[in-house]
C-alpha cells in the first residue's frame, strides 16, 4: 500500500484547505483510510476516518462540523475538506490505512509522508 498526502499550506484563521491522499495498491482487506495530525511537541492525534467501500465517516470531536472526509474511488483518492480552520489546527497531517474501525495510530499499518498545515491569525 502506498499513500501520498498533499494539499497542505498556510491559511488565515477562518479559512479552508482541502487535503488529498492518493492511495495505491490497497488490499481488499483494508477497511478505511484515516487522517491524523501531529503538532510540534505533541503526539499523533486522530482526526477523521472514512471507509473505503461504503464511505462511512467518523470524526474527532475537535473537528466535527468543520472537517469533512470524502473519497473518489475512481481516482483512488481520499479528501479532507477543512473549514473554519483555527491556529490550533496547525500540524503535519498524515493519511494512513487500517483494517480496523480504529482511532488509534498503532492500528494503522501504512502511512503517507505528511503535509504541513499552518493556520495563523
Amino acid at each position: 500500500v502506498q499513500l501520498q498526502a498533499s494539499g497542505g499550506g498556510m491559511v488565515q484563521a477562518g479559512g479552508s484547505l482541502r487535503l488529498s491522499c492518493a492511495v495505491s495498491r490497497l488490499p481488499r482487506s483494508s477497511y478505511a483510510i484515516g487522517w491524523f495530525r501531529q503538532a510540534p511537541g505533541k503526539g499523533r492525534e486522530f482526526v477523521a476516518r472514512i471507509s473505503w467501500s461504503g464511505g462511512s465517516t467518523y470524526y474527532a470531536d475537535s473537528v466535527k462540523g468543520r472537517f469533512t472526509a470524502s473519497r473518489d474511488n475512481a481516482k483512488s483518492t481520499i479528501y479532507l475538506q477543512m473549514n473554519s480552520l483555527q491556529p490550533e489546527d496547525t500540524a503535519v497531517y498524515y493519511c494512513a490505512s487500517t483494517i480496523y474501525q480504529s482511532t488509534e495510530a498503532f492500528e494503522y499499518d501504512h502511512w503517507g509522508q505528511g503535509t504541513q498545515v499552518t493556520v495563523h491569525w
